[in-house]
């Protein structure tokens, strides 16, 4: 639990976790797992536009701009891994973003959005449910009508449907789940990650 704590610490800890490691890693799932669930809820469409928030060093975006998804916006807290990856990638946009205030960001700007994580690290912070709440309220408001905000979880429903369940966020969840990675043994395909699909209502 202690462990879990500092992820909620804010841009310090990260701009030191990156610092002190900045290998890549990838919260969760990796893309080859999740494609058939990218692919269904946030398919490829002449000029989509994807964000990816919490980005951090993980190679989902590298792997959906190799598989054709052109347009993606990465975004993180810490400058520190913003700044390393757009030297590594620089065909990608990256910009140091706070998914709690998003006033840089036009209403209606994404087509798709997808974390991995970055609200499981703000709920082991403090505020978190204020804080979880304006993540949620920034998220309904980039997104565009008909556009699709995937959130990859660790979460069961019991313990996230309250934050991302509102009609004022005006759109419709769809319920996933996805075997841990590794999971080998009949009790251990039982633990899993959750995927919750928010399709924006059209009006």
């Amino acid at each position: 639990m202690a462990q879990t704590a500092q992820y909620g610490k804010g841009r310090e800890y990260w701009d030191k976790r990156y610092e002190d490691d900045p290998e890549p890693f990838d919260w969760y799932q990796r893309y080859d797992s999740l494609k058939e669930l990218i692919n269904t809820f946030c398919p490829q469409t002449q000029g989509a536009r994807t964000l990816i928030v919490g980005c951090g060093n993980s190679t989902l975006s590298e792997d959906m701009f190799n598989d054709g998804y052109k347009a993606i916006v990465n975004c993180d807290i810490s400058p520190v891994v913003i700044e390393h990856m757009r030297t590594l990638q620089p065909h990608m946009e990256w910009k140091v973003l706070d998914v709690t205030n998003l006033d840089t960001v036009e209403n209606a700007t994404f087509d798709y959005i997808l974390d991995k994580g970055t609200l499981d690290a703000i709920l082991c912070g403090e505020g978190s449910f204020e804080n979880a709440e304006k993540m949620m309220k920034e998220m309904s408001r980039i997104l565009k009508p008909g556009g699709c905000f995937m959130e990859i979880t660790y979460g069961a429903p019991k313990y996230r449907m309250g934050y991302l369940e509102h009609d004022q966020y005006k759109w419709t969840i769809t319920r996933k789940t996805l075997e841990k990675p590794g999971a080998e043994a009949e009790e251990d395909k039982k633990d899993v990650h959750y995927v919750y699909c928010m399709n924006k209502n059209e009006s």
